[in-house]
């Protein structure tokens, strides 16, 4: 990559949305890859950012509904409910050999990522940021409300080039955003699942942010904790619970998760992406999850 990367972001939502703003205003060019009514609101109205961490401000990027050129990074924030018709945004071809990171939630996507760009150059990260963009049907203007104190990314390079995984690490860095190579995949992504299951499964089954959750299922939450740990370490990326437990004391109290969010909305949920990837690790190394099943099951039974 050169000294100023050309930063694609496959879907300019509450993640996607920040980062290409911060990367934007922080000098380097950025194309979004969206829908046509979101490229003509990005193409006139740039993406406003509301953030107590990193201000106020409106940032200009280019928006298109495809590819259409080398870039020399890909970052994917989409969901993964629509990740397959987004990757249609993206192609192979065009991509070339331009690093691809993920920034989805759960563990499965790498290997479809990897089936359909250079697996050498699918570098899979995870983001922990509390970021949403409002009104996110593509009828009004982009505007991200950043509410956690804190924007990091952790980026792996187990098979791609690590060069190509610094730079863009220190080009994330220079934006704002605390980034930093990893040197594990699967304890990279089993860490923020660690985090991200209990968190998304119990905000969303009692409708309750996360402040809620630590003193009135409290209980649930531990156990939620304990069983995503067990998995972890089966799977060869060992969680400490006590630590996974702490990390939640870091957010507000307000703090719902974008699971919560989307079922406020009535959006499809990630509950396959994440309960279901879960209990699917669990099942091929034979670990109970009692309340983990529960709680999908009770998801499901509400129509998600």
């Amino acid at each position: 990559m050169t000294s100023k990367p050309t930063v694609a972001v496959l879907g300019p939502g509450g993640v996607g949305g920040l980062l290409a703003a911060l990367l934007s205003r922080s000098g380097h060019r950025v194309v979004c890859l969206a829908r046509e009514a979101t490229v003509r609101t990005l193409r006139t109205s740039g993406i406003e950012v509301r953030s107590r961490h990193f201000g106020d401000f409106t940032a200009a990027v280019e928006a298109d509904t495809e590819l259409r050129e080398p870039v020399d990074a890909c970052l994917i924030t989409v969901k993964q409910t629509v990740l397959d018709a987004a990757l249609t945004r993206v192609p192979p071809a065009t991509l070339g050999d331009a690093l691809v990171v993920p920034l989805l939630n759960g563990v499965e996507h790498p290997v479809a990522l990897r089936a359909r760009h250079r697996p050498d150059r699918v570098a899979p990260g995870v983001i922990r940021v509390e970021s949403t963009r409002l009104a996110p049907d593509g009828t009004g203007p982009v505007v991200i409300e950043h509410g956690s104190p804190f924007a990091e990314i952790d980026l792996t390079a187990d098979s791609a080039p690590r060069l190509r995984a610094e730079t863009l690490v220190t080009t994330l860095s220079a934006a704002g955003v605390t980034a930093r190579v990893t040197e594990d995949e699967t304890t990279t992504l089993w860490a923020k699942m660690a985090f991200l299951a209990p968190f998304a499964l119990l905000t969303t089954r009692y409708g309750a942010p996360l402040g809620e959750i630590r003193t009135r299922h409290h209980e649930e939450l531990e156990s939620l904790v304990a069983e995503t740990a067990a998995v972890s370490r089966a799977c060869g990326a060992p969680v400490d619970p006590a630590q996974a437990l702490a990390r939640y004391d870091a957010f507000p109290a307000d703090t719902k998760s974008s699971m919560q969010r989307d079922a406020e909305a009535n959006r499809a949920l990630e509950l396959d992406a994440i309960g279901g990837a879960l209990l699917r690790a669990a099942d091929r190394h034979g670990v109970p999850m009692p309340v983990t099943s529960r709680l999908v099951r009770e998801l499901q039974a509400a129509g998600h």
